[in-house]
């Protein structure tokens, strides 16, 4: 991180680790505790799939309601808005205070100030909490949380990855709603475990940046009618 400045730094509630935003001549960073870094802003592309791929799967974008776990740099929130309607609803959860002033300030610039959309709605707290309560049915619900099944930044996150999290998304849903999962790499017990829930799931790798280096995992989720047995 040579040359870089510290813009900031915020605890992870939960968790003894930190996250730092960093600045470096073109881009912006954040570095988890320990040096590893999560994201940047020029590296994006896996982030901006998912948040526009689940919503061209949807049959009407125009009202769309749409639950994201995880702000981060504010690139799939931004996408999923280039993605749906005027009259949309998308709720964004973050858990980190912080991260979300970071996104209203210099750092929102490079996502296109998705904060300031009038269908953006802010909560400032675990996604998990929003699936338990279940008051909304959401036609789309992305789910960039750490980084992905095997969680680094924070345990609880386990949850959402688990087969009761992957229920209480699925129930968070309407009819023909869908989820979309991001991870820094493929997990096949994963995969199962989101059929075993009654999901219809496509995989997808996307490069990080451009068309070669990294790839990341998304999964797309499909609410499937029930099966029931026959007497």
């Amino acid at each position: 991180m040579r040359h870089w400045t510290q813009l900031g730094v915020a605890p992870i509630p939960g968790s003894e680790r930190t996250l730092g935003l960093y600045q470096s001549k073109d881009d912006f960073h954040i570095i988890i505790s320990g040096g590893l870094e999560l994201m940047n802003t020029r590296k994006h592309a896996s982030e901006d799939a998912l948040g526009r791929l689940p919503c061209e799967k949807l049959s009407e974008t125009a009202s769309a309601r749409v639950l994201i776990g995880g702000l981060g740099m504010g690139f799939t929130l931004a996408a999923v808005l280039n993605a749906v309607g005027a009259q949309a609803e998308v709720t964004v959860a973050e858990l980190i205070p912080e991260v979300v002033e970071w996104n209203r300030g210099e750092l929102g610039e490079r996502s296109g100030r998705p904060l300031d959309d009038p269908r953006t709605r802010v909560y400032v707290g675990d996604v998990a909490e929003l699936l338990r309560a279940a008051d909304v049915a959401y036609d789309v619900i992305v789910l960039d949380v750490d980084n992905g099944p095997e969680g680094l930044s924070k345990q609880g996150n386990d949850w959402l990855y688990s087969e009761r999290g992957i229920t209480a998304a699925r129930k968070a849903l309407n009819s023909t709603g869908l989820v979309g999962y991001w991870s820094a790499a493929a997990d096949n017990a994963f995969r199962q475990r989101l059929q075993r829930c009654n999901f219809r799931v496509e995989e997808i790798q996307v490069y990080a940046h451009g068309n070669k280096g990294a790839r990341h995992t998304l999964w797309l989720a499909h609410q499937q009618p029930k099966q029931h047995s026959r007497k």
